[in-house]
């Protein structure tokens, strides 16, 4: 199935750049429509700001959209989307609010705050990936417990939970194309002392570097 990556949830940022202030938002949304009620709750929130500046991407359909709202042409709008674009992120919508602060940036200096600003919302509002996920039980020695963890994150593996008992179980996702592989490889290294347990498996969108797993 195919893998994709969206926002993991809401996300909040603010910079200040020479006097000016950029407050930056981004919500995940699988609809046009909802992308659209976002920027509408923003320019209704910040009737009073300098400028609503907005980017969308949706998957369904290849919708790209963005704005400078008066912005000079590219120096906004388009920064703003590419934060998305390049790091492969769908089904987003981001609004970045600037409150002018009597300093003109220049067309670079605008480029780079609402590029930042961008950025540092969507790493408030963290990442998931969309697709098919297996999850094992793996039964593991402490002294095995290092490398079995370095193996799961080399794998692309998300840890749900890690039970330190007599020995470490640890409850963990693995990309559909990956889990067999990773399996190999474990009782290969372990010479069969480890042996990953399939548990079941699900479509669903799991957060990626760190925090908590919320379910889209």
């Amino acid at each position: 199935m195919i893998r994709y990556r969206i926002p993991a949830g809401f996300g909040q940022a603010e910079l200040v750049e020479r006097h000016s202030r950029f407050i930056s938002r981004v919500w995940p949304v699988e609809t046009e429509a909802e992308a659209v009620a976002c920027i509408r709750q923003m320019r209704e929130q910040h009737w009073d700001a300098t400028h609503n500046v907005y980017a969308y991407i949706l998957r369904t359909g290849g919708i790209m959209r963005y704005s400078d709202d008066g912005e000079p042409q590219g120096t906004s709008g388009m920064p703003t989307l590419n934060v998305f674009r390049s790091a492969g992120i769908f089904n987003v919508c981001c609004v970045v609010t600037r409150y002018f602060g009597g300093i003109l940036l220049g067309a670079g200096g605008l480029v780079r705050a609402y590029g930042a600003a961008a950025k540092l919302a969507l790493d408030a509002a963290g990442i998931s990936v969309m697709g098919l996920w297996k999850r094992y039980l793996i039964g593991c020695s402490y002294g095995q417990f290092e490398r079995i963890r370095l193996e799961l994150e080399s794998f692309g593996a998300v840890t749900e939970d890690t039970d330190y008992g007599a020995d470490i179980v640890i409850t963990a996702l693995l990309p559909e194309e990956s889990a067999d592989a990773f399996c190999t490889r474990v009782v290969d290294m372990t010479a069969g002392t480890v042996c990953p347990d399939y548990v079941d498996e699900e479509y669903r969108a799991v957060r990626i570097g760190g925090g908590k797993d919320d379910r889209n």
